[in-house]
């Protein structure tokens, strides 16, 4: 037997053997303790800090990651351009250069659950430190490579390392961001990734001249400033614990499936790899050259315009994730980047195929807040839930290794227009599964008016 808690399950206390935590059998005694939650995730926050957030203010801790992500992304940027070509260097053909890619993302893949282990085990910050130490060392390791072989198995074991820092960080924006600013704080977060992913290539390019071997001590370099400053910044993050003078009870991914926003958050995240990370970088390019008939500026043009609209997107949809509901936005998200990813593949033209590349970014950008706010909610400021969250990520992953295989394989089976076509259907099969789904936003959210401005 189970109560339903804002689209959350909460497992029976009769029987805490199973799940040892406490069941809530009104709407009243809910919104009560929803307003405890998000009082104890503020005074954790502020005590992490150092010194009160004033309300509506991202607190301290969640800015030192903010920032870190961007270093971080900065750093992959910064490599991205020089991978294949570094591969291709020890004579190898473009399947076994793009396999080294391939990877990384396969390593992340199959880490997610131990990873989700270890971030329950030692904590979030220990977890997260650890993980940009190992891709560092691999960053480093991969310059120094020798053979294919070498360059493969280095730079697979950074993915060991991406997915541990990953997973810790999202379990750590859900103990310390306020739920009442949850979707803001993603949407800081994934700009953050995003402007240093834009950044990092142009970087990357002023410093070509330097040679293959140096972008990648060049972000291993990133990443130990990344260390080094959550290192200093970042030193309690296991306030709640301590406040209670125990160890949070972890939650089982069983537990977490009871929940709607839980399954569908799943399923959209693999559609969401599959289509805006996988088929988007892996096929955009060839089809601006083989369908519209342009070269690599229009569909270096395209990328760039889904990141444009990406990041205005978020400017935006974080704050109204937060006042009318996670739902809303994840289902015109999907929509919205469903349809013009199956546009994309029918155009002919530059104009619709760059305009569309747009409306995929706005799409995408509208929908990952939400959907990441909602397991957020799930999981909640009193419970480890390093488990969850790795599945949760092991779905984009996943998404993102399939999509540019199977999609590839379409296209040229029965064109480019499948592939799209089928990319972006599966979009909207995850806004159906999103339907029945109850919101997972914290009542004192909707009433909640905009934070005073302070004189």
């Amino acid at each position: 037997m189970s109560h339903k808690l804002q689209g959350v399950s909460r497992p029976d206390p009769r029987d805490p053997a199973e799940h040892p935590v406490p069941a809530f059998p009104d709407d009243a005694r809910a919104a009560a303790t929803a307003s405890d939650a998000a009082a104890a995730v503020s005074t954790a926050s502020d005590d992490a800090a150092g010194e009160p957030a004033p309300r509506g203010r991202v607190p301290e801790p969640i800015k030192v990651l903010i920032a870190a992500a961007f270093v971080i992304a900065l750093g992959y940027g910064i490599v991205a351009p020089v991978l294949p070509q570094f591969a291709a260097s020890f004579g190898v053909g473009v399947a076994a250069a793009s396999a080294v890619i391939s990877a990384f993302a396969l390593c992340r893949l199959v880490f997610a659950p131990a990873s989700g282990a270890v971030v329950n085990t030692l904590g979030e910050r220990p977890t997260y430190l650890i993980g940009l130490i190992v891709v560092a060392l691999s960053s480093a390791a991969t310059a120094f490579a020798q053979t294919y072989g070498q360059l493969l198995i280095f730079r697979g074991l950074g993915g060991i390392g991406s997915t541990m820092f990953t997973v810790s960080a999202m379990g750590l924006i859900v103990r310390l961001a306020p739920p009442t600013m949850r979707g803001r704080v993603s949407g800081y977060y994934a700009t953050a990734f995003l402007l240093g992913g834009i950044l990092g290539p142009v970087l990357g390019g002023l410093l070509a001249g330097l040679g293959m071997h140096a972008p990648f001590l060049i972000y291993a370099g990133a990443l130990l400033v990344a260390v080094l400053v959550v290192y200093l910044r970042l030193k309690d993050e296991t306030i709640g614990a301590r406040r209670t003078s125990r160890a949070q009870p972890p939650m089982r991914v069983r537990e977490a499936l009871d929940a709607g926003a839980y399954r569908a958050a799943l399923v959209s995240s693999f559609s969401t790899g599959w289509t805006a990370m996988g088929v988007r970088v892996a096929l955009v390019p060839l089809l601006a050259v083989q369908v519209v008939g342009e070269g690599p500026a229009v569909a270096g043009l395209a990328l760039a315009l889904f990141a444009v609209g990406n990041a205005a997107a978020l400017t935006v949809t974080g704050r109204l994730t937060d006042r009318v509901g996670r739902k809303p936005l994840v289902l015109t998200g999907l929509l919205v980047c469903g349809l013009a990813t199956i546009g994309v593949g029918l155009s002919t033209s530059v104009v619709a195929f760059a305009v569309l590349s747009l409306l995929s970014g706005v799409g995408s950008g509208t929908l990952n807040p939400g959907q990441q706010a909602a397991v957020a909610d799930v999981i909640g400021p009193d419970r480890a839930g390093g488990r969850v969250l790795s599945r949760y990520q092991m779905c984009a992953d996943a998404g993102q290794i399939a999509g540019p295989v199977l999609a590839g394989a379409l296209a040229d089976a029965a064109g480019f227009g499948w592939a799209f076509g089928i990319s972006g259907a599966l979009m909207l099969l995850a806004a159906v599964a999103w339907l029945p789904v109850r919101d997972t936003l914290p009542p004192e959210s909707r009433t909640q008016g905009p934070a005073p401005r302070r004189k």
